[in-house]
């Protein structure tokens, strides 16, 4: 079994700055890749960021987040700066790990909150 857990979220006035991580545990062979989604309110789960060999953002972050890893750890963050309210959302952790047995599965962590006051 794999545990992602999250830390970093809360709530920031807009033009704000937060980082988020995730660090996963457990019956670890290798990460293949790791992400941000987030989810506000009435609206559906979208892809923030990616970190799978390269990058990849969502058109409405690029150039305010970044993700970055931490392999030795097995963590990920995503640096937010320049915060919008429409940011405002729970935000999720994503990894696609091969286990001890060899098989890629993908986890979730419990999501953080993330607020941005206007």
């Amino acid at each position: 079994q794999v545990q992602l857990v999250e830390s970093g979220g809360g709530l920031v006035q807009a033009g704000g700055s937060l980082r988020l991580s995730c660090a996963a545990s457990g019956s670890i062979f290798k990460i293949n890749a790791m992400g941000w989604y987030r989810q506000a309110p009435g609206n559906q789960r979208e892809l923030v960021a990616r970190s799978s060999g390269g990058t990849a953002y969502a058109d409405s972050v690029k150039g305010r987040f970044t993700i970055s890893r931490e392999n030795a750890k097995n963590t990920v963050y995503l640096q937010m700066n320049s915060l919008k309210p429409e940011d405002t959302a729970v935000y999720y952790c994503n990894a696609k790990v091969v286990t001890l047995l060899g098989t890629e599965y993908t986890y979730w962590g419990q999501g953080t909150q993330v607020t941005v006051s206007a």
